[in-house]
């Protein structure tokens, strides 16, 4: 039997696209209290069942795929630039492929417009008019509002038509910033994208036996299955180490390892890969939000993960991409790295957040040269010693002191024109390739 939670948000699941909803509401069609619905709205809208909008209300909207992650809607393009809507409301959750400025008559307007783009323009209503008629939503600078007519004729296209106080320049910079934040976004490998799912998944119950333990292992060859108890809740971990020399009639949920680690479907890969590092797992259970088991990750999933990001082209430059483009190869054991007015604080030395970075992408770089596998920066114990100036360039000098099949400890030293500037002791996982 389905618990209250999961049937409200099959509830929700089944409503119409653009029905309206809410705690009350959910409260009595389904009579639970308005506690429990609040919690399974929020679910719903974390897992993009609903949307919930100030001064519109919580909407069932279309579930975004995860092909389209990289696109914002019109409704997250709202909130970015502090916007009004005047009308188009039931397209909010339309997704937003390119945006236009409208700084041009209108018969040049004609190529750039498309489908789900967005025409940024000022108080010009037959290029409004053009816009919305081709198929672009409307975003108006400047404070200014629209004309009835414009607004009915968004709200029979399903267009959006909003309004914001911001310049065309500020609106574009803060627009263009969020899309490439969203492609930062889908770079980062998360767990839902790899893990297998349940019914691909070997489990026992708390009321299997050893007996059962062993004919799951005869005929899947693997030693760790997660543990559920009522409603599939994970409740334990069961290995090959813990049935030892126990008798076959014995219940798992004696034996079990009771709270093991797990992740959720959200974190990310690489997060992932430490933690089953770190504590030597070879497999960790995959469960919801309200701990229900969905399935599994294995550590050869996470490696194939990892090395398939490695591939892939990069769309959205990070801080991190950005540090590791300055820093140049001179020698096998030598570095340098010229500090930018970008990597500086306040004061004009450079930040000890880049500092960091520095140390981190250069012992990535070496190490990974050297062993042509995969690694994790695990702890670095940093020292700065001597201010490093805007301008300066820096010398970077690691070296490997310590080194096994799975780990290795480098000694890192960082010169600038006044000697000796930071000196570091970076500890590395190495992960096996599969």
């Amino acid at each position: 039997m389905s618990t209250k939670h999961e049937q409200i948000l099959s509830f929700i699941e089944s409503l119409p696209i653009g029905d309206k909803l809410s705690v009350r509401l959910i409260a009595k069609e389904l009579n639970v209290s308005e506690g429990t619905a609040y919690r399974a709205i929020k679910e719903a809208e974390n897992i993009g069942l609903v949307t919930t909008i100030q001064r519109v209300g919580t909407t069932r909207i279309e579930n975004k795929s995860e092909a389209n992650i990289e696109n914002l809607t019109f409704e997250e393009i709202l909130k970015i630039i502090d916007g009004e809507l005047l009308g188009g409301e039931s397209g909010l959750n339309k997704t937003l492929n390119k945006f236009i400025i409208g700084a041009m008559e209108e018969d040049a307007m004609l190529r750039y417009i498309t489908e789900e783009s967005l025409m940024i323009i000022g108080n010009r209503e037959d290029a409004q008019k053009l816009s919305l008629e081709k198929g672009a939503a409307v975003l108006i600078t400047g404070g200014f509002r629209a004309d009835q007519d414009i607004i009915t004729l968004s709200d029979e296209l399903a267009l959006p038509v909003m309004t914001t106080s911001y310049d065309t320049f500020t609106v574009g910079s803060m627009i263009n910033r969020a899309m490439t934040d969203q492609l930062i976004k889908k770079e980062i490998m998360l767990i839902v994208s790899i893990y297998t799912r349940l019914d691909q998944t070997d489990y026992l119950t708390v009321e299997d036996t050893i007996y059962d333990y062993r004919i799951v292992n005869q005929n899947s060859q693997h030693t760790r299955f997660p543990v559920v108890g009522l409603n599939n809740r994970l409740v334990g971990i069961v290995t090959a180490k813990d049935i030892i020399g126990k008798e076959d009639s014995m219940l798992i949920k004696r034996v079990m390892t009771r709270e093991p680690a797990y992740t959720t479907t959200h974190m990310s890969v690489a997060s992932i890969s430490h933690t089953m590092i770190w504590d030597g797992l070879e497999v960790m259970p995959v469960v919801s939000d309200e701990m229900k088991l969905l399935g599994i990750v294995s550590r050869q999933d996470i490696m194939k993960a990892m090395q398939s990001q490695q591939r892939q082209p990069q769309t959205g430059e990070t801080i991190a991409d950005q540090i590791n483009q300055l820093i140049k190869e001179i020698s096998d054991e030598e570095f340098t790295f010229n500090v930018t007015p970008q990597m500086t604080n306040g004061m004009g030395t450079i930040s000890f957040g880049v500092l960091s970075e520095i140390i981190n992408e250069t012992a990535y770089l070496m190490l990974s040269k050297k062993n042509k596998r995969n690694l994790v920066v695990e702890q670095i114990q940093l020292h700065y010693l001597n201010l490093i100036q805007i301008g300066s360039q820096l010398t970077i000098k690691p070296r490997i002191f310590d080194k096994s099949r799975r780990s290795a400890r480098l000694d890192i030293e960082v010169y600038s024109e006044n000697g000796l500037a930071a000196k570091a002791i970076v500890v590395c996982q190495l992960l096996q390739k599969h």
